[in-house]
């Protein structure tokens, strides 16, 4: 029998405690942790070792999005498991666009969220039955919106920086960087960096940045 080691983080104890409760009554499940930030769960995350992280999305000190990016930098092959109270499209596109590989709702049976691991643990995404059927939001015309970190990242790039300095700005590697850079191309349908820089002047990207 394999083990799946899970960490819990979250802000609220009676939500983390109760799952942790459940969750133990599995034979194939072992608790490594149970957190209360976000902050906490990159700091302990080498050590513990997580193969799955039950993640709350409103975090105090680090917030589940910005944790969610630096673990699965540190670690791609951790599975983030979003716990959340907000069934918006919204939310759910830009959790799964952070990488997370499911979404689960806190008002599911603790037995679903078992289904979840087990389904995450196999390489396959999850949504709770609240969250299914949610469509990626687009723009007014089409694209799909880019994230927050994207923007940031765009801003960066259409102020002339390298590749490695908005890496070195932003706490993350060049190859996050890259990724991300690429992912804003396709979201946009540019190729280049001067198209990327000529975008982020026409949508106002850069007013009152002093470029």
């Amino acid at each position: 029998m394999t083990v799946t080691r899970v960490m819990i983080v979250d802000d609220h104890p009676m939500v983390a405690e109760g799952i942790q409760s459940i969750l133990e009554t599995y034979d194939d499940i072992e608790i490594v942790a149970t957190l209360s930030n976000g902050q906490e769960a990159v700091d302990h995350l080498e050590a513990l070792n997580p193969d799955v992280i039950l993640l709350d999305l409103n975090l105090p000190v680090m917030g589940g999005l910005t944790a969610t990016e630096i673990m699965l930098e540190r670690a791609p092959d951790t599975r983030v498991l979003i716990l959340s109270m907000h069934d918006s499209p919204e939310y759910i596109s830009t959790a799964l666009s952070h990488g997370a590989m499911g979404y689960v709702l806190k008002d599911v049976p603790t037995e679903e969220i078992k289904t979840a691991i087990d389904a995450v643990m196999a390489g396959k995404r999850y949504l709770c039955t609240g969250a299914r059927g949610s469509l990626t939001p687009r723009t007014a015309d089409g694209r799909e919106p880019l994230t927050n970190r994207e923007q940031t990242i765009l801003l960066q790039l259409a102020r002339g920086k390298s590749n490695k300095e908005v890496a070195s700005d932003l706490g993350i590697s060049v190859r996050t960087v890259e990724t991300h850079r690429k992912n804003i191309k396709s979201k946009l349908g540019i190729s280049s960096t001067a198209g990327l820089t000529r975008y982020a002047m026409e949508h106002g990207v850069l007013q009152g940045t002093g470029v």
